[in-house]
């Protein structure tokens, strides 16, 4: 079979075989069989440039030699055993994550996926505090479950109406698009404040937590205010609730400069998740507690594959070129060039782009009718030429916002000037071929 006739097939049975709404990025869909560090090749040996990873999932670079090498060992040692069994692996790695995250966190428990992360996390929140109402943002998306997309705040993501009750959604801190209509800093934080409100009004005033992301990711990473977590926690724990760190897109480095997004906020999760860039593309979820919340939970619990001893031997090895070569650092250089050529980009373009925003290598677009003429009215459709304007030159990138109108760029952690610089020559290759 040729590698077209190969492509096709698997096409056909993707068609054939899987649920429609498992959707595939581009028009004509790039179907990938290999990549080496920040490239990918397709099935018919066309090269990609990924500034996207696997939804920011590939964070030392695709086939990485050291997180691989780890994952060989480890097959060949021990494949699988459950949580009911403790390993080498595991342990090591929850050892780790109480070293690297902030504040007094230090029980985890270990899942599948960030969806199992986040659920492990409200089910925490539940039993120590004893009340069962949460608050999360608007904007927001924690998963697929059905827990999951109740806490989700994105309709193009929610299958069916909210089946969990007890969930509440507060203004979302967006400053481009403030939902209140005020402008930072002389809104005092509105968003954040509200949630008071929120609280008083909605729920039976002790609420049990409060999740959210540092950066909102399917959101369109929408970056707060500097004060607004400081002012949110207070709030929440005033009303008997804990702070839930969703660090599931922000952490291991990817903002920059510190190894999870909340650093940036100055506030101390009381529980936090995790999962995509922790094992550089195995399937891995965390939940890490203070003591007390953890020691709170009494009942039985295991997770079939969570923590494996592969996907732990991975997550070890990933965390350990993260740190030795520190990559957290790497993401704030090469975030501030790639940020620069974005910026630089929006003043080629200013009617269209309407918005830069991000942290480290965690940087988007929102595309407008006309920001010149104060038009912000959502662009989906010049999102999308963009898009496909870029893959068609090489370059993957990724999709974002309630409205499909922001584009995510996030390259793998240890991505070097000369692909960050290319990058940005092959966007402004790409905006020239539509932009008025």
């Amino acid at each position: 079979m040729t590698e077209s006739s190969n492509r096709a097939e698997t096409l056909r049975k993707h068609a054939e075989f899987l649920l429609p709404s498992v959707s595939n990025y581009y028009s004509d869909p790039v179907v990938i069989e290999s990549g080496k560090g920040c490239r990918v090749k397709d099935a018919d040996g066309t090269e990609y440039l990924d500034f996207f990873g696997g939804i920011l999932t590939v964070s030392v670079g695709h086939c990485n030699d050291q997180v691989n090498d780890a994952v060989k060992l480890q097959l060949d040692r021990l494949g699988h055993v459950s949580t009911l069994y403790p390993t080498a692996p595991i342990v090591e790695l929850a050892e780790r994550m109480a070293r690297i995250t902030p504040g007094r966190l230090q029980k985890s428990m270990f899942t599948a996926s960030g969806t199992e992360a986040d659920e492990t996390a409200v089910a925490l929140a539940q039993v120590y505090t004893g009340s069962i109402e949460l608050v999360a943002l608007r904007h927001g998306y924690s998963g697929r479950s059905m827990l999951a997309q109740s806490l989700t705040a994105h309709s193009p993501w929610r299958a069916v109406p909210t089946q969990i009750a007890g969930i509440k959604h507060g203004l979302a801190p967006y400053c481009y698009r403030c939902p209140l209509k005020l402008t930072y800093p002389s809104c005092q934080v509105a968003c954040a404040t509200d949630l008071g409100e929120l609280i008083a009004t909605t729920t039976t005033g002790k609420i049990a937590g409060f999740l959210a992301e540092p950066i909102q990711g399917v959101g369109g990473f929408i970056v707060p205010p500097k004060e607004y977590f400081e002012v949110a926690v207070d709030i929440v724990r005033k009303a008997g609730g804990v702070f839930i760190c969703d660090e599931v897109q922000t952490g291991f480095g990817r903002t920059g400069g510190k190894m999870f997004g909340i650093e940036h906020f100055g506030v101390e999760p009381d529980i936090m998740t995790m999962a995509k860039g922790v094992a550089n593309g195995m399937p891995l979820g965390v939940t890490i507690a203070t003591p007390e919340i953890a020691d709170a939970f009494q009942a039985l619990q295991l997770s079939t594959f969570g923590g494996n001893p592969i996907s732990s031997a991975s997550a070890n090895a990933t965390l350990d070129v993260i740190e030795e070569q520190n990559l957290a650092g790497n993401a704030e250089t090469q975030g501030a060039r790639l940020r620069a050529g974005l910026e630089e980009l929006q003043a080629r373009y200013p009617k269209m782009i309407g918005d830069v925003r991000g942290m480290g290598l965690m940087q988007a677009m929102e595309f407008v009718v006309d920001e010149t003429a104060g038009n912000r009215t959502h662009n989906p459709e010049a999102a999308a030429k963009f898009f496909e304007a870029c893959k068609d030159r090489g370059l993957l990138v990724g999709k974002g916002g309630l409205n499909g109108n922001v584009l995510r760029i996030a390259p793998a952690l240890n991505v070097e000037a000369a692909d960050i610089e290319h990058a940005l020559s092959v966007m402004g290759e790409a905006l020239a071929t539509f932009a008025s």
